[in-house]
């Protein structure tokens, strides 16, 4: 029973951060001139819009996952410095991510401090716990995302810098991406991937708190 309803509490900011996540990819792409995510629906806040079954099963039950990858066509981007433009758009996923951890944690933070009353008893706690895995969630997409494999972002974001996606190679790595992903996995590798840079960006946002509440 514990289980499921640590599930269940998980369930909101997975929603939230999966969402807000692609909505950004998709928003940012529009702006810089591509429309190809838009036609398709996806500068949407609605999380069916963005809803991947396996991503999201293995963000509610493992940890971690990914939404609908929102589709980019490179050669509509808008005037100069279109490498520039893709990676806005790959980061602004991780960036979404980020900035709603925070904004999050501050609500949160405020809340507690001079609303005490609402997070008492049962529904209090309840309360209190599905809106700090709302923030901690936001955080785990956040660095999952910029692991460089692809298809997450991080190998977007590494590529278009490096100019990476030009050569053979690296399509070579598109084809086995998801097969690297599946043995970080299986041999705990991720863990020692996730775990410094989650911890990181909470002392971060702890920092950024102790500014504010001080």
């Amino acid at each position: 029973m514990d289980f499921i309803i640590r599930k269940l509490l998980i369930l909101p900011g997975i929603i939230i951060a999966l969402t807000f996540h692609e909505f950004a990819h998709a928003k940012v792409a529009s702006l810089c001139g591509d429309d190809t995510a838009k036609n398709a629906g996806r500068v949407s806040l609605n999380p069916l819009r963005h809803f991947d079954p396996i991503g999201f099963l293995c963000l509610f039950l493992v940890g971690f996952g990914w939404g609908k990858p929102v589709p980019v066509n490179p050669y509509n981007l808008s005037g100069k410095n279109r490498k520039l433009k893709q990676v806005a758009i790959s980061a602004a996923g991780v960036t979404m991510n980020f900035v709603l951890a925070l904004v999050l944690a501050i609500v949160l933070t405020a809340l507690a401090k001079f609303l005490p009353g609402i997070f008492t008893g049962d529904s209090g706690y309840y309360f209190y716990t599905s809106f700090y895995y709302a923030v901690y969630i936001n955080v785990v997409l956040m660095i999952f995302n910029l692991i460089p494999v692809p298809p997450l972002d991080g190998f977007n974001i590494v590529a278009e810098l490096t100019s990476f996606d030009e050569t053979e190679m690296y399509y070579k790595f598109l084809r086995y991406g998801s097969l690297i992903l599946i043995l970080l996995l299986i041999t705990n590798v991720i863990d020692y991937i996730l775990t410094p840079g989650i911890d990181g960006v909470m002392k971060i946002i702890t920092l950024v708190l102790n500014m504010i509440f001080k």
